[in-house]
């Protein structure tokens, strides 16, 4: 999926650095996925709420925080809306944007107003005037976001926590994953280094990238 507005997560995790590990290993989770269907966003995170406009909301660190998004899968797009306390959440309005003519995004000011046009097209169908100009738009805010707001890896093993979490997983069903119950223990206070096996059952089992399980730790 190209995810966009990476900015809103960065801001976010800077003034609350607690959730930061969680919202990076969602976000690689993300980019690496090929969402379809609600469906297979439920099967990967039973806690998501589907709601109308293509919204799919997400509980982070303990459902301390909610994170928003829009998406759509005609242009396997996802589009970060929202991240936020539940006060800030119930609190929430949609806002009114501008239409704008497509151009560059160098500037700031290009990126609000890319960002401003998307919210009105961002349902387009595949084939339409405006699924066109919705799949240019989010390749110049992607590559925007990437040069301005680059996302690093999550730590090992605060994605591993973070997906089990999602998944409601305990100790007990990460030992069925990579072997011996000691094995999970050892693997989650970091005494044990992931080994290859490992990885590969983790990427599959959890869907954790293997970019992010392979990093030194």
């Amino acid at each position: 999926m190209r995810v966009i507005a990476k900015k809103i997560l960065r801001e976010f995790w800077n003034k609350h650095p607690d959730c930061e590990q969680q919202l990076k290993s969602w976000y690689q989770a993300a980019e690496e996925s090929e969402w379809r269907t609600f469906n297979d966003i439920k099967r990967e995170y039973p806690s998501a709420s589907i709601l109308g406009d293509n919204r799919v909301v997400f509980n982070i660190k303990g459902n301390n925080y909610r994170l928003i998004i829009r998406i759509n899968f005609h242009y396997q797009m996802v589009w970060i809306r929202f991240v936020g306390t539940h006060r800030e959440y119930d609190k929430m309005t949609q806002n009114e944007f501008r239409i704008m003519n497509i151009k560059p995004v160098k500037t700031k000011k290009d990126y609000q107003q890319a960002l401003s046009r998307l919210e009105i097209i961002f349902d387009a169908k595949k084939g339409t005037t405006e699924g066109d100009e919705l799949e240019i738009l989010g390749i110049l805010i992607d590559r925007y976001e990437n040069e301005h707001f680059p996302i690093d890896l999550p730590d090992p093993i605060e994605a591993i926590k973070f997906r089990m979490e999602q998944l409601g997983y305990t100790q007990t069903d990460l030992a069925n994953v990579v072997g011996l119950k000691s094995r999970a223990s050892e693997i989650l206070s970091g005494k044990r280094k992931l080994s290859l096996e490992m990885i590969r059952q983790l990427h599959e089992k959890l869907n954790i990238p293997t970019d992010v399980l392979i990093q030194a730790y």
